[in-house]
C-alpha cells in the first residue's frame, strides 16, 4: 500500500469561519452554508465566487470548520483542491480571500487566476 499525501479539499482559516458564521447568522441562514466555486471568466481565466446556501445541493463536498459548513460543487473541486480560504482585515482590504495551490498566474486584485494548463476562459481584459 502506497501513502500519499493528499491535500484536502479547502482549508479554511479559524478567522474565516468566525467570519462566515457571523455573516450566515447576520442574513438569516444560521442553519446555511458558505458556497465557494469557481467559473469562467475574470481577467485571467477563472474567477472564484461566494455566495450563501442553505443545503448542500448533489455532489456537493461539504467542509466543516468551526461550526459552519463551506460547500464547493464538483466542478469546482479540482480548481479549488488545497486552496486555503482566509478572511483579511487590514487598511487596503477586508473580506474572504483565496490562496490556490493550483493557480498559475493570477490578475493582480486576487478574483481571478488561470492554471498551468491554461484552461480558463481569459478575455484579456483588466482588473476592475
Amino acid at each position: 500500500m502506497t501513502t500519499m499525501n493528499v491535500p484536502a479539499l479547502l482549508n479554511v482559516s479559524d478567522l474565516a469561519a468566525e467570519k462566515a458564521s457571523k455573516m450566515l447568522a447576520e442574513k438569516g441562514f444560521s442553519d446555511g452554508a458558505l458556497r465557494v466555486f469557481v467559473v469562467g471568466g475574470g481577467c485571467s481565466g477563472y474567477q472564484y465566487g461566494m455566495a450563501l446556501a442553505t443545503e448542500p445541493e448533489e455532489g456537493d463536498a461539504v467542509i466543516e470548520h468551526g461550526g459552519v459548513r463551506f460547500l464547493v460543487d464538483p466542478e469546482s473541486a479540482p480548481l479549488l483542491t488545497g486552496a486555503q480560504v482566509d478572511y483579511v482585515d487590514d487598511v487596503m482590504k477586508q473580506g474572504f480571500s483565496i490562496t490556490n495551490p493550483n493557480a498559475a498566474k493570477s490578475c493582480a486584485c486576487g478574483t481571478s487566476f488561470d492554471t498551468a494548463d491554461s484552461a480558463g476562459s481569459s478575455q484579456a481584459r483588466s482588473c476592475v
